[in-house]
């Protein structure tokens, strides 16, 4: 059965990790690094640990997360594990369902299962790419900027992002409607499945499995309603799209329904961090990050994350800074004292019970430095 939340009475602080492929370095080495830094963030405090799905990037080697999680929760014993979020749109509920439930076989009471409609996403695409909208104007929310909001209507018609998905699915597969998607793992979990003609189905590992089911969004859409309707919490993606923050979590709480699991919303939201010493340090550490969102949003996928050396190389144009300013200008680079602070406007203007935080450094010892200068910090406040 899916399981109640339980979180310490302070603002929870978690880390989402895509196992970031420095310059230079392997997907060994980045999947290396994720079991030692999850293994210090459990030293540190962090309450839960999730691992992103990603695929065809050169800079990201998480593009298996079920396997990644069985890792790390081998290698820690008291943080929670999970996803952030498993794509949908190109796997099967049962398919899911026991994946996870093999994993809370082996640890049990610690597995998250975050849901996402990425996937799904894109097999809508490949049907009908989506239209223009106009941009959402940039403004400050009682000291949190909502950038303009960034489109990606060209990026979502661009032909190599339909042979990914081709590749992502059997030939001539079609994605279930996420909410059946949501509604089939529930009924899995519990024991509840029946078929359209009422036949039963009974999924072993995963059936009655202690985990605690998450639904991810960046926007009002789906992924809210589905979240709030079904009473499961919800993380909304400001690292993603933060221009859309606002509206998906008043959207999630204004559909939110009572369950059995969860009596009011909940609400986590993510975050792009680095932390240094000082702010001009933190700044140096995440300068490249800019030459990596530029990757992502034109296309190619994420490069191996850069050196400050290789990204200050790079000559930019008004159309590259364009691309990527919604992304720089809210990330969260600074001294413990700097970061500690936004965060907490986040969390008041959200009204976040948690709250995510994600770190790229081009050397893993500053992204673990990082982590931990951010853990003590937000526990002597």
């Amino acid at each position: 059965m899916t399981t109640s939340l339980s979180t310490p009475p302070s603002t929870p602080l978690s880390i989402l990790d895509l196992a970031p492929i420095s310059s230079g370095g392997t997907a060994a080495d980045a999947l290396r690094n994720t079991i030692d830094l999850a293994q210090k963030a459990e030293e540190y405090g962090y309450h839960r640990y999730w691992l992103a799905e990603h695929h065809f990037t050169p800079g990201v080697a998480s593009s298996a997360p079920a396997v990644l999680i069985a890792l790390v929760a081998a290698a820690t014993s008291r943080i929670r594990v999970g996803s952030g979020a498993v794509q949908l749109g190109h796997q099967t509920a049962l398919a899911v369902v026991e994946q996870f439930g093999t994993i809370e076989a082996l640890h049990p009471g610690r597995i998250d299962l975050g849901l996402g409609r990425s996937g799904q996403r894109r097999a809508e695409v490949l049907r009908e790419p989506p239209k223009e909208r106009q941009p959402k104007p940039r403004r400050v929310v009682d000291g949190l900027l909502i950038p303009e909001e960034f489109s990606f209507a060209a990026l979502a018609r661009s032909p190599i992002l339909a042979l990914y998905g081709s590749l992502l699915q059997q030939p001539g597969a079609q994605s279930p409607d996420f909410a059946d998607q949501v509604d089939d793992i529930i009924a899995f979990i519990n024991g509840a499945y029946r078929s359209e003609d009422g036949i039963q189905a009974h999924v072993v590992p995963g059936e009655g499995a202690n985990l605690e089911l998450w639904i991810l969004g960046s926007s009002g859409g789906q992924s809210a309603q589905v979240a709030g309707e079904r009473g499961l919490p919800f993380a909304a993606n400001y690292h993603v799209s933060p221009a859309n923050v606002l509206e998906a979590v008043e959207a999630y709480r204004a559909a939110f329904k009572p369950s059995e699991t969860l009596a009011a919303p909940h609400v986590l939201v993510s975050a792009d961090v680095v932390v240094a010493e000082d702010d001009a340090t933190a700044r140096e550490l995440a300068s490249p990050y800019a030459l990596w969102v530029r990757s992502i949003r034109t296309g190619a996928g994420a490069i191996p994350f850069p050196t400050p050396e290789e990204a200050a190389a790079h000559q930019w144009t008004e159309e590259d800074r364009a691309l990527v300013a919604d992304r720089i200008d809210t990330q969260f680079a600074g001294s413990p004292e700097t970061v500690v602070e936004k965060l907490r406007v986040l969390r008041d203007v959200t009204g976040a019970d948690e709250l995510l935080v994600t770190t790229i450094t081009h050397d893993h010892a500053d992204r673990v430095r990082s982590h931990r200068l951010l853990a003590e910090a937000w526990a002597g406040q």
